[in-house]
């Protein structure tokens, strides 16, 4: 495949692509479902005469550890169905609020089940006259699996320690993601400590079919979409590398072939978790945006140098198989509110706004882009992006240089800077996307000048 470069990337012949699926389920009917599911799970424990039980100072510590260790096994599940990057959880809540939920439901799970060993082990001690050593040693060397559940609570401890932001810094993606690959183990180890000994499970059949029905739910999700959804879509569309284009200092595009890719129902401002199928990179899954608009014929990504795996796809041979999981994301014009938008990019955040640019639907004056970069040669896609504003009218603002410099004294992204480049802020739908610092600040900028939450679209994980 070549590339023009001395015009924007079009095909030559425009084919119409399938739009992605739209899902009826609201986020208020996740949300009972959850919240009724919690209720009953409550239920079904007080059904079973637990509260009777709770006569003692050992009785009433018994019963705590009954209760964290449904309502932390509930959140593992819960875990499981936000780790299956579900179409339909992610059209709902975007990535950035699953992405929150993940990690707070996590940690929480995690605090569940270590309070359930803790007073468990205490109140099975009162209860004995023993020890809380003893005990401890005795529920781990004769009850049912409970080895095989610190094991597990063990690889839970891993994942958690890994995700705490100071760790995450210091590991690159592909360590990060093998390690929470361990999570899958530990829920393993743990299913079977709580059907042998569980309080649902050991006297009621039909909370046991219940308790299974809720992991078999989870556990195919999970299968569909995270593994069976990427095979079936890497075996139909085929991917390989066609061409590998140097747009700027340490950027490359790669441009994706394949057969159908009309069929492939991707938007704008989507992504795709890419593999790339040589002998030492097959299982590095890497996070990119899709950085031109969907036109039937061929995918482009757009890789930055950050010094990990990604410095390696700067030399990817063209004809290298791809396999890809997605496509992922909610950063797309199917969040549109107002018939005005604003599109803020920061560094290689450009990628998703650059296919937006191109493919949403405006009159002239209806778009406008605002670009931050420290310097010219930071600025990717200059020659594309002056090409669609010349096509569809679009506004563009390059900011480009160190913040209080000669370039650009004050901050440009602050309130008073984007009111100045964007008189009308309030009254346009805001998509952005770049570093988390530049994100977070834009985000309080937009606050301070009144912008609706609702009309702001932005997730951490698009580029």
């Amino acid at each position: 495949m070549t590339v023009d470069r001395t015009m924007s990337p079009a095909p030559t012949t425009h084919r119409r692509v399938v739009p992605p699926r739209s899902w009826s389920l609201r986020a208020s009917d996740v949300t009972a479902i959850v919240v009724g599911n919690a209720i009953l799970i409550g239920a079904m424990w007080i059904r079973h005469g637990s509260l009777a039980e709770m006569a003692s100072g050992a009785g009433i510590l018994t019963a705590i550890g009954q209760l964290t260790a449904l309502y932390g096994t509930y959140l593992i599940l819960i875990e499981l169905l936000l780790m299956s990057r579900s179409p339909w959880l992610d059209q709902l809540f975007g990535m950035d609020r699953l992405a929150a939920a993940h990690r707070w439901i996590g940690f929480g799970a995690l605090w569940l089940l270590v309070a359930h060993g803790a007073t468990t082990t205490v109140g099975y001690a009162f209860s004995d006259g023993s020890s809380i050593p003893g005990e401890a040693w005795t529920l781990v060397t004769t009850y049912p699996f409970v080895l095989w559940a610190l094991a597990g609570m063990g690889a839970f401890v891993l994942v958690a320690v890994t995700s705490m932001r100071a760790a995450r810094r210091r590991l690159s993606y592909e360590t990060w993601h093998g390690l929470h690959l361990y999570a899958y183990l530990a829920v393993a180890l743990t299913f079977a400590h709580q059907l042998a000994v569980g309080a649902d499970f050991t006297d009621d059949p039909v909370a046991r079919l219940y308790w299974i029905g809720l992991y078999v739910s989870a556990v195919t999700t999970l299968l569909v979409f995270r593994f069976g959804q990427p095979i079936r879509l890497s075996l139909r569309h085929r991917l390989r590398v066609a061409n590998v284009v140097r747009e700027g200092p340490g950027v490359v595009s790669i441009y994706l072939a394949g057969r159908e890719l009309d069929r492939l129902a991707i938007r704008s401002g989507q992504y795709l978790v890419c593999r790339f199928l040589t002998r030492d990179g097959w299982w590095r899954g890497h996070p990119f945006s899709i950085s031109a608009a969907p036109n039937g014929q061929w995918l482009r990504v757009t890789v930055k140098d950050l010094g990990d795996d990604t410095q390696r796809l700067q030399r990817i041979a063209p004809g290298t198989p791809v396999y890809v999981e997605g496509p992922y994301g909610a950063l797309t014009g199917a969040r549109r509110t107002r018939s005005r938008v604003l599109l803020i990019a920061g560094g290689i955040g450009i990628t998703p706004l650059r296919a937006l640019l191109e493919d949403l639907p405006a009159r002239p004056g209806e778009l406008t882009l605002v670009y931050r970069a420290r310097r010219p040669r930071d600025i990717v896609f200059r020659d594309e992006l002056d090409a669609i504003a010349r096509t569809n009218g679009a506004v563009l603002h390059y900011l480009v240089g160190r913040r209080d410099s000669r370039e650009l004294p004050g901050d440009p992204l602050a309130a008073d800077g984007l009111a100045a480049l964007v008189p009308d802020v309030r009254q346009r739908d805001v998509y952005l996307c770049g570093p988390v610092e530049m994100m977070d600040a834009v985000r309080r900028s937009l606050g301070l000048l009144g912008v609706p939450a609702a009309q702001i679209h932005a997730e951490r994980f698009a580029y």
